[in-house]
C-alpha cells in the first residue's frame, strides 16, 4: 500500500504481525503496576474497543502482556510501516488542506529525531503524549483524510471523538487532555487513567500537536540566560551555567549556553539520549569523569571560552564537587523532568540508571523515598554556592515545588530574613529562589506581550523557511526604528536571534522556527507570511506557539509566578484564551491539564493556524493574534504588573475597540 493508502485505511480490517520490540529506540520506562484486577480488565476491554470482536481472542493475551510489561497498553502491533516524520503538506491524502497541515505537525511530534519515546507516543517530558495508543493514532489520521472544511474532529486525551458538523470558520479540531475533574487530580489519579486509557498527559505542544523539536526551547532558555546573566551584570563571555537534564527539551540548554556565549555544564544519566545530543550537535563535549570535569571547566574559565559540556553523571555530584573545588558557578538551575518525579522525570543520586529503572517499577515506594533524599541533598549543596553569589533559578520545572515537597531547605526563611531573590512574596508557598518567570521572563517579556511565536513551512522546502527568516527579520528591523525604548532590547534580541539561526542549525525534524513577539510583531511577520503566499514566493505555513506564552498558561510556580494579586492559582485567562482563539479563527485549538509543572498543576492552552494566502486567512491571523496575545496582557495589567500597564495602554492607543478596565494603585502609607 501507498502512505496515502495507509493512511486512509486508518485501523487495518486484517491485524498486522506483532512486531519486535527495537532495543535501539530511547523507550519510556516502565509505569508503575496500579491498577486493581478488575480494573486491569477494565483496561483491556477500554483497548479492545478499537477493534472488531474478530480480533478480540488474539489481542487479549498480547495487550495483558504490554500491560504486565510496560503498565501501558500501546498497540505496539500497529505502528506504522512507513517512516515517521513531517512530510510536505502535498504528500498528505485529503478534502482539506487544513487538515492535512495537522496530520503533518502530528507526524513531526512523532519523528524519531523529535520524540522522547516514539514508540510509546511521547515527544517530551518523560510523559508528554501525542496519543496514548496507536489505534488512536491511526483512526485520527483516517478522519483527518476524510474531513471536509465543513467538519470538526474533536480529540478527548488522544482519543478520537469523531467528526462533527461545523462550519469554515471553526476550528477544524479541537484537542482536550487530562480535563479530569479536579479532585482527582493527583500524580496516582494520572496513573490510574493513563493505565486505563481515558486520560493522557498532553504536557504543553506534545498532545497540542505543535512541538518543533528542542529549538522551541532554546530560543527561550537563550533569552533566559542572557537575562540572567545581564541580572547579575556580567558578561556571559568566560561565565558558567550549571544544570541538568538532556533527554526532550531540556536538551535545549547546552545549545542555547552556546548561543549566549557562556560555558554550560548540564549533567544527565541516561547515556543513550546523551550520546543522541552529542551526535545532533547540540553538545560539544562528553564527560564521564568528576576530576575531568574539573580540570575541564577550570581551563574553559580561564580561556574565557564558550563550549557546552555533557556530565554522563548525576547533577548532585557536580554541585558538590564544584562546592569542593570552589569553582564558581555564575547561574544555576535544573531541567530534569521534576513534574514527573516518581516516572522517570529525575533519577537519585548513588543508584545506577538501570537501577533506578527498576525500582521505579518494582518497588515504588522506595524510589520516592530515594528520589526525595537526593532533592534535600541537592538543596543543601545548591544553597552552598548561592551563599558565594550564584544566581540559581528554578526552570519551571517543579524543581522548587517538589524540593519543598521533600522537606528540603529550599523555603524562605521567616522573621526578618532577607527578602527573596524576586523581591516580592506571592499568595501561597514562597521559596528561597525565584522561578525564571519571576525574574525573567515575566517582567521583561511576558508583561510586554513578548512570547514565543512559531511557524512551520508546510512545504518542507530549506529555501521556504530561509525566506520567512529574512520576512520576519525585515519586519522587526522596521518595527525597531519607531518602538518605545522599554521594548527596544526585546526586538534587538530577536533580531540577533532570526539571524543567527540558519548558522546555529536549529532544525530538527520539520522545517520550523520561532522567536519571541509581541501582538503587533506577530500580526505583521504573519501578514507578511500571507502576501508572500499569495504572491506564490513561499508556500503554506502553519503558525503556533508555545503554551508557555504571556497569555496560554495559568502556572502559580511558572507562567503565572509573577502575578502578586492573589490569582496565581486561578485558570480563568487559559480558559478564556482557548474559548477566544476558536471563534477568532484558529484553525485547531487545545487546553490541557498539567504541563511542565505538573498534572493538577496548570492549565494550558494551545493552537495552530494555517496561512493559505487568501483574505480570509489576513482577516483570521488580525483577530485571533490579536486576542491571543492580549488578553494575557489585560490579565497581567490587573495584577498591577507595571510593564502590563504599559503595554495594554499602548495597544488600546492602537485598536479603538480594545478597552480593558485598568487598575488604581493604592499608597501604601494609607496602611
Amino acid at each position: 500500500m501507498t502512505f496515502q493508502e495507509q493512511i486512509q485505511q486508518g485501523i487495518p480490517a486484517i491485524l498486522p504481525q506483532p512486531k519486535a520490540y527495537e532495543t535501539n529506540i530511547n523507550h519510556a520506562p516502565k509505569r508503575k503496576d496500579i491498577l486493581s484486577n478488575d480494573e486491569k480488565k477494565l483496561a483491556l476491554k477500554n483497548a479492545l474497543r478499537y477493534f472488531e470482536p474478530q480480533h478480540h481472542a488474539e489481542l487479549i493475551p498480547e495487550f495483558r502482556n504490554e500491560l504486565a510489561t510496560y503498565g501501558r497498553i500501546y498497540m505496539y502491533r500497529l505502528r506504522p510501516d512507513y517512516k515517521m516524520y513531517a512530510r510536505p503538506i502535498s504528500e498528505y491524502p485529503g478534502k482539506s488542506e487544513q487538515a492535512k497541515a495537522i496530520m503533518l505537525m502530528i507526524q513531526n511530534n512523532l519523528d524519531y529525531a523529535v520524540a522522547q519515546h516514539p514508540h510509546e507516543l511521547i515527544t517530551y517530558g518523560g510523559n508528554g503524549a501525542v496519543f496514548s495508543n496507536w489505534a488512536q493514532y491511526l483512526l485520527t489520521m483516517q478522519y483527518l483524510s476524510e474531513m471536509t472544511d465543513e467538519q470538526t474532529l474533536t480529540m478527548y486525551s488522544g482519543h478520537p471523538m469523531g467528526l462533527f458538523p461545523s462550519h469554515k470558520e471553526a476550528p477544524r479540531v479541537v484537542v482536550t487532555n487530562g480535563m479530569v475533574i479536579p479532585n482527582y487530580s493527583q500524580p496516582d489519579d494520572w496513573e490510574r487513567m493513563n493505565a486505563l486509557g481515558v486520560s493522557q498527559y498532553g504536557q504543553m505542544t506534545a498532545g497540542s500537536y505543535m512541538y518543533i523539536g528542542p529549538q522551541g526551547i532554546v530560543h527561550g532558555t537563550t533569552i533566559t540566560v542572557l537575562n540572567g546573566f545581564r541580572k547579575i551584570k556580567r558578561s556571559p563571555k568566560g561565565g558558567l551555567f550549571v544544570t541538568s537534564g538532556l533527554g526532550g527539551m531540556s536538551g535545549a540548554q547546552p545549545k542555547a549556553g552556546n548561543i549566549a556565549g557562556c560555558i554550560t555544564v548540564c549533567a544527565e544519566v541516561n547515556a543513550k539520549i546523551t550520546h543522541i545530543r552529542h551526535s545532533q550537535g547540540w553538545i560539544n563535549e562528553v564527560i564521564e569523569d568528576l576530576d575531568q570535569l574539573v580540570k575541564r571547566v577550570t581551563l574553559a574559565k580561564a580561556n574565557n571560552e564558550t563550549v557546552s559540556i555533557a556530565y554522563l553523571g548525576n547533577i548532585v555530584h557536580v554541585w558538590e564537587r564544584f562546592d569542593e573545588e570552589n569553582i564558581h558557578i555564575d547561574l544555576g538551575s535544573d531541567q530534569t523532568s521534576l513534574h514527573n518525579p516518581w516516572a522517570g522525570g529525575y533519577y537519585p543520586v548513588e543508584i545506577s540508571f538501570e537501577e533506578a529503572n527498576d525500582m521505579m517499577a518494582n518497588n515504588p515506594v522506595l524510589f520516592k523515598k530515594k528520589v526525595q533524599e537526593t532533592l534535600r541533598r541537592h538543596t543543601i549543596a545548591i544553597n552552598k554556592h548561592t551563599v558565594k553569589g550564584t544566581y540559581f533559578f528554578d526552570y519551571g520545572n517543579a524543581f522548587l515545588l517538589e524540593a519543598s515537597r521533600a522537606s528540603a531547605d529550599i523555603l524562605k526563611e521567616e522573621n526578618g530574613a532577607s527578602p527573596s531573590p524576586s523581591g516580592r512574596a506571592g499568595v501561597g508557598i514562597d521559596f528561597r529562589y525565584p522561578s525564571y518567570v519571576q525574574d525573567i521572563m515575566g517582567p521583561m517579556c511576558f508583561d510586554y506581550g513578548f512570547g514565543p511565536f512559531r511557524w512551520v513551512c508546510a512545504s518542507g522546502k530549506l529555501e521556504d523557511l530561509a525566506k520567512t527568516d529574512a520576512i520576519a527579520c525585515q519586519v522587526l528591523e522596521e518595527m525597531s526604528k519607531t518602538a518605545p525604548i522599554e521594548i527596544q532590547q526585546q526586538i534587538q534580541d530577536n533580531i540577533q536571534w532570526i539571524k543567527g539561526a540558519q548558522e546555529n542549525k536549529l532544525v530538527v525534524g520539520s522545517q520550523a522556527r520561532i522567536l519571541y513577539a509581541d501582538a503587533e510583531g506577530r500580526v505583521k511577520i504573519a501578514e507578511a507570511f500571507n502576501q508572500a503566499i499569495a504572491k506564490s514566493e513561499i508556500e503554506t505555513v502553519i503558525l503556533g506557539r508555545d503554551h508557555h506564552d504571556v497569555s496560554g498558561t495559568d502556572s502559580p510556580y511558572r507562567e503565572t509566578s509573577n502575578i502578586y494579586d492573589g490569582s496565581r492559582f486561578t485558570a480563568d485567562m487559559a480558559i478564556q484564551n482557548v474559548i477566544g482563539d476558536s471563534f477568532r479563527g484558529a484553525t485547531w485549538v487545545s487546553i490541557h491539564n498539567g504541563g511542565g509543572v505538573g498534572w493538577g498543576e496548570v492549565i494550558n492552552g494551545g493552537f495552530g493556524m494555517v496561512l493559505d494566502g487568501s483574505t480570509a486567512a489576513s482577516k483570521r491571523l488580525a483577530s485571533m493574534l490579536f486576542w491571543d496575545v492580549n488578553n494575557g496582557i489585560s490579565r497581567r495589567s490587573w495584577a498591577r504588573n507595571e510593564g502590563a500597564i504599559f503595554a495594554i495602554k499602548r495597544a488600546m492607543e492602537k485598536e479603538p475597540l480594545l478597552k480593558v478596565t485598568l487598575p488604581n494603585s493604592v499608597d501604601e502609607q494609607l496602611f
